[in-house]
C-alpha cells in the first residue's frame, strides 16, 4: 500500500515499509516498467518460456521467463493479465517511495545481491530475517523418511493435477503427510473423497491427509526428508532454516522466482514449475529425498542462516541498526516541529512468541467526537512479538492539526 506511506509522511509520521515476500521478487517487480517499455511484456501466448530475461540485475545468467509471475504471460485470449498493470503501478510507486527505510525478511547469505541492487532505490534497507528463526530450535535427528506436502493457503489445483501428484508421491514408496485444504482441489470434489482416494492409493497406512498442520514443527521433525511446496516466501524460509530439501511447484506472485533460486542458486531443492506429471513428481521427489548433494546444500544453507540471526550475525546486526534508526527518527521528528501532530515511538524488549503475528485495521471515520480523517481511508498496524517489540502510537489534537 504505497499510498499509506504518503499519508503517514504528510501527517508527519515517519514511515517504514516492510516487504514480506522475497527480495529477489521485489527486484524483479522493479524491472516491470522497463520490460513494458521495451515491449517484452506481456510474454506472448505460446512463446518460449525458457528464454532468458537479462534485465533484472544480478540474475542475468539464470532468470527465465517462466521464473517470473504468471501474470507476466499474455492470457489465452491474447489480452494482458490485469494483475500486470497493478504490478507496474506498484513498481513505479516503490521506485519513488517516501518511506524512510525498507525492511526485508531475508538474510545476507540468501539474497545479498538482490539487497545490494535494491539499496540505491531506497533511503535505507534493513535485511533482518528470517524473522521466525530468531526463536532458537533444537536440531532434529537425521531420520528423514517422510515426504511433507503443503501448497499454502491460496493455491488451487485441478482434480487431474491432484491425481498426478498423488500417484507420483505414492510411486516413490515413501510415506507422506499432505496438508490438503478443503477448498484446494476444484471441480466440486468433496474433501472426504480426496482423503479416501489418498488413503487407498497409499495403502498400508503410508499416507496421511490433514486439513492443517503446524508447519514449522513438521519441518523440524526428524522424520521429514523432503518438502513439496508452492515456494511461498514464508514456507521457503521455514524449510531453509530447518535444512529440509524442497521440491517447488509455484502458483503465482513471488513463488516462481523463489523456486528458481531454490533450484539454480541455493541448490537446496528442485524447481518443478509448470509440470504436474506423475513421472516427474516421482523422479523429483526421489531425487530430493536421496541426493546427498542437495541435502548437503540444504544443511549448509541452514547453518549459515542460523549464523545470520544469531548474535553478531548479519541479520541480528541489521535488526539492532533498525532499532537505532527508529530511535533517531523519533528524536529528529520531535525536534523538527514540522507538524502539530504528536507521535511517540516506544521501543521495548519483549519475549519472542514463535509464529505469532497480530494484524489490526482501522476504517476511516471519527477518531473522537470532533475529529474526522478525510484523507485516511485505511490504517494498518502490525504488532510483532519478538525482541524487541516495536509499538507505534500517534495522537491527533484537533482536525486543524491534520489540515495544517
Amino acid at each position: 500500500m504505497p499510498w499509506a506511506i504518503d499519508v503517514a509522511e504528510e501527517l508527519g509520521v515517519p514511515a517504514l515499509a516492510f516487504f514480506t515476500s522475497s527480495t529477489c521478487s521485489y527486484l524483479a517487480y522493479l524491472a516491470v516498467p522497463e520490460l513494458l517499455e521495451l515491449g517484452e511484456l506481456p510474454f506472448p501466448a505460446g512463446s518460449d518460456l525458457d528464454e532468458p530475461v537479462r534485465i533484472v540485475p544480478g540474475m542475468e545468467t539464470f532468470l527465465r521467463r517462466r521464473d517470473l509471475p504468471s501474470c507476466y504471460r499474455r492470457l489465452p485470449s491474447d489480452d494482458a493479465d490485469p494483475m500486470l498493470h497493478k504490478v507496474e503501478m506498484f513498481a513505479k510507486a516503490t521506485a519513488h517511495s517516501k518511506a524512510r527505510a525498507l525492511v526485508l525478511n531475508t538474510a545476507a547469505s540468501l539474497e545479498a545481491s538482490a539487497v545490494a541492487h535494491i539499496a540505491p532505490h531506497m533511503r535505507d534497507v534493513f535485511a533482518i530475517g528470517p524473522l521466525h528463526a530468531i526463536s532458537p530450535s533444537a536440531p532434529a535427528p537425521a531420520d528423514r523418511s517422510v515426504v511433507y506436502l503443503s501448497f499454502g493457503s491460496l493455491a488451487v489445483m485441478s482434480y487431474e493435477q491432484f491425481t498426478e501428484f498423488l500417484l507420483g508421491i505414492v510411486a516413490t514408496g515413501y510415506p507422506f503427510l499432505w496438508v490438503l485444504r478443503p477448498d484446494m482441489v476444484g471441480e466440486d470434489q468433496g474433501y472426504g473423497v480426496l482423503e479416501e482416494a489418498a488413503m487407498v492409493a497409499a495403502g498400508d497406512g503410508k499416507g496421511r491427509v490433514v486439513e492443517w498442520a503446524p508447519q514449522r514443527e513438521v519441518l523440524r521433525h526428524k522424520a521429514v526428508g523432503c518438502f513439496v511446496t508452492h515456494a511461498g516466501w514464508n514456507s521457503t524460509l521455514e524449510a531453509v532454516v530447518e535444512g529440509v530439501p524442497m521440491v517447488c511447484w509455484p502458483s503465482f506472485a513471488d513463488q516462481h522466482i523463489n523456486s528458481r533460486f531454490v533450484g539454480a542458486v541455493w541448490r537446496n531443492g528442485l524447481d518443478m514449475k509448470d509440470v504436474s506429471d506423475r513421472a516427474v513428481v516421482e523422479r523429483m521427489v526421489m531425487e530430493a529425498m536421496e541426493s546427498g548433494e542437495i541435502r548437503r546444500s540444504a544443511e549448509a544453507l541452514a547453518r549459515q542462516v542460523k549464523r545470520d540471526v544469531a548474535a553478531g550475525g548479519s541479520s541480528a546486526t541489521e535488526f539492532q541498526r533498525l532499532i537505532g534508526f527508529i530511535r533517531e527518527l523519533r528524536t529528529s521528528n520531535a525536534a523538527s516541529g514540522l507538524t502539530k501532530v504528536a507521535h511517540r515511538f516506544d521501543v521495548s524488549l519483549g519475549p519472542f512468541l514463535p509464529g505469532e503475528c497480530k494484524f489490526k485495521s482501522l476504517r476511516h471515520g471519527k477518531l473522537s467526537s470532533d475529529i474526522t480523517l478525510r484523507q485516511v481511508k485505511f490504517a494498518a498496524l502490525y504488532v510483532f512479538k519478538w525482541p524487541p517489540a516495536l509499538h507505534l502510537r500517534s495522537e491527533v489534537e484537533t482536525e486543524d492539526d491534520l489540515i495544517h
